[in-house]
């Protein structure tokens, strides 16, 4: 059999978009997935819990029906169904890659991928051996937990058993205040679980601005969420009814009891059982180690995602994807930025950010001005009825470069694409300021605060 130019083990948002461009590029591709196409991504992690996190904002929409001046009796909201959807949400995109797959010719294996040498991957328990030239390692993470505190699926959860709990519990305590653990809490916290989210930082969301992690912690406080920072677990005890947890914090030492606890602590890359290992592939901490190609230190084997520990995003996996296959096509792609890339939390108020913040640049030793402006100072947040939240603009104060943005408020990862493009093209914030934004848009926000960096806010 001729062999493949590339075989990619992973099928999830690095893996696919990976075969794909390598297809697009005259390259015959395959891929070797074990589970569903689409990975974490598209079946346990950001589609299903987007569905979730906007069946929930639904609810709290309802319940401030009175200051849009509706009324009803009897307002009854059942999570099962918003479990139901998300599932097929997923359900379609998968279907989606699936003809993707085809309409590019890419043959799709489904087992488990062992490199036996690094042109031949077996594909276990009984699928064929693949010859390749080039093999892409993309096999992404799993949920980290912690001693004392082990994940069994039934009390104690990992994301991927809390994405798809349709019977509620009446209390959860998440171990774990980023992202995950944070969108999580919104939305149980909105179907009327108690819920407590305990983080060992000193702020909620630790990799944010202090003052964006302190409104998103005020809003979910409002919400009835209750926050622990400092905090961190000593250990655990089952209950008749739940589990009573220790923790540390700046109170000192107290028990916490939950019906059921989520631990949302972050991913350890899946790189067990694939022959690495024997093939000399270079590893840090369990992460693969790859350079700006891609490429690990194993000719013809490359690695993308999760499993190499860069950033841990799905649109971060799709571009190291696409420089992959670039590569091993002859191409010369720009290497990525990761600095630059876009982040984001889907609580309310959502959270976005890409560059640096206004500490990283003073580190790296920028001269810096910032520039904030409110969305309370914006018409379409006052119409919406949603206006807790700001932009802040880091710039550097002698060229006016924009170094780096952090938004909390309503839709702000809508948003994300306009100053995404100003860093790509090294836009300063008078290029932003000039720029007309259509009236009244919650876009608005981005240019006044270029304006507010420059000293020339209008609205505020």
């Amino acid at each position: 059999m001729e062999p493949y130019d590339v075989v990619v083990i992973g099928g999830g948002p690095g893996g696919y978009v990976a075969a794909i461009r390598a297809a697009q590029l005259g390259l015959r591709a395959a891929v070797v997935e074990r589970e569903e196409l689409g990975g974490v991504c598209l079946n346990w992690g950001c589609i299903p819990t987007k569905a979730l996190i906007h069946n929930a904002s639904l609810v709290n929409t309802l319940k401030q029906a009175k200051e849009f001046g509706i009324s009803f009796d009897g307002l009854h909201y059942d999570y099962a169904p918003a479990v139901e959807r998300s599932r097929r949400v997923s359900g379609r995109l998968v279907k989606g890659i699936q003809g993707l797959m085809r309409k590019n010719n890419i043959d799709v294996h489904r087992g488990t991928a062992f490199l036996a040498a690094p042109n031949r991957v077996q594909v276990r328990p009984d699928g064929p051996e693949l010859q390749a030239r080039n093999v892409i390692v993309a096999t992404g993470g799993k949920a980290r937990s912690i001693p004392g505190l082990t994940i069994d699926g039934e009390r104690v959860l990992s994301y991927r058993e809390a994405v798809v709990l349709k019977d509620l519990p009446r209390s959860l305590l998440i171990v774990g205040g980023g992202p995950i653990g944070v969108e999580f809490g919104y939305v149980f916290r909105a179907y009327g679980v108690e819920v407590t989210i305990l983080e060992m930082m000193p702020h909620l969301l630790p990799l944010e601005e202090p003052e964006i992690a302190d409104t998103v912690a005020k809003q979910l406080g409002k919400q009835g969420i209750k926050i622990h920072t400092e905090s961190r677990v000593l250990g655990v005890e089952s209950l008749e009814a739940g589990l009573r947890v220790r923790v540390a914090g700046p109170k000192g030492e107290e028990a916490l009891e939950a019906e059921r606890v989520l631990v949302a602590i972050g991913f350890a890359a899946n790189t067990q059982d694939l022959g690495l290992e024997a093939l000399g592939v270079a590893m840090e901490r369990g992460f693969i180690q790859v350079d700006e190609r891609m490429a690990t230190n194993v000719p013809g084997i490359y690695a993308i995602g999760d499993v190499t520990g860069k950033m841990l995003l799905a649109h971060v996996a799709s571009a190291q994807g696409e420089v992959a296959a670039e590569v091993i096509a002859g191409h010369q792609p720009s290497p990525l930025v990761y600095s630059d890339m876009p982040r984001a939390v889907y609580c309310h108020p959502e959270v976005a950010r890409l560059g640096l913040t206004e500490a990283e640049a003073k580190e790296r030793g920028y001269e810096v001005k910032s520039g904030v402006f409110p969305f309370r100072a914006n018409g379409r947040a006052l119409g919406q009825h949603d206006w807790e939240g700001f932009v802040k603009l880091v710039t550097d104060a002698r060229y006016g470069e924009l170094l780096g943005a952090s938004m909390v408020g309503p839709e702000v990862t809508e948003l994300l694409p306009e100053l995404a493009l100003a860093r790509t093209l090294e836009a300063t914030v008078e290029d932003i300021g000039r720029t007309v934004h259509a009236h009244p848009t919650l876009s608005e926000v981005v240019r006044e605060a270029a304006l507010a960096s420059l000293g020339r806010a209008i609205h505020i």
